[in-house]
């Protein structure tokens, strides 16, 4: 694990989060009798991501390994899951929540991991399945459809 990099993602990360659930607290609150609004998601993502950065950050900082050995940085998974994200993010209106996220979810655990292409495709469609399920159904939340 590279320091010095993980020190200033968790720091871009941050502040990025922090941005985030700044914006997100000028949306306005759904007043159509939904029960969780337009900035609950981002919220909520927003504090994980925080967190999740915050510690990391301590890791980093706390590290007193000195490898002479660090591991290269995997610049093209990298770019995969980026692109993928992109992609993701102007897609989700025309494809709907569940495609979209199913395909995201299938390509970045077969660039993290190639092989076992079953169990990929079961944990995406049980995840973007159940999540649209349980954010619609049970919270009363507003996602993208399905586009059929």
């Amino acid at each position: 694990m590279n320091k010095t990099f993980d020190r200033y993602v968790s720091v871009v990360f941050l502040v990025l989060g922090v941005a985030i659930y700044i914006y997100s607290q000028t949306l306005t609150v759904s007043n159509v009798g939904i029960a969780i609004g337009p900035k609950a998601l981002p919220s909520f993502l927003s504090v994980i991501l925080i967190i999740l950065s915050a510690v990391n950050l301590v890791v980093a900082i706390r590290s007193t390994t000195h490898d002479k050995k660090e591991e290269k940085l995997e610049y093209k998974k990298f770019l995969i899951i980026l692109v993928s994200l992109v992609l993701y993010a102007l897609l989700i209106e025309p494809l709907g929540y569940v495609i979209t996220t199913f395909l995201f979810l299938l390509i970045g655990f077969q660039t993290m991991e190639k092989g076992k292409y079953l169990q990929s495709v079961i944990i995406a469609a049980a995840f973007a399945v159940g999540i649209y399920y349980f954010y619609v159904e049970v919270f009363l939340g507003v996602l993208p459809p399905l586009p059929f």
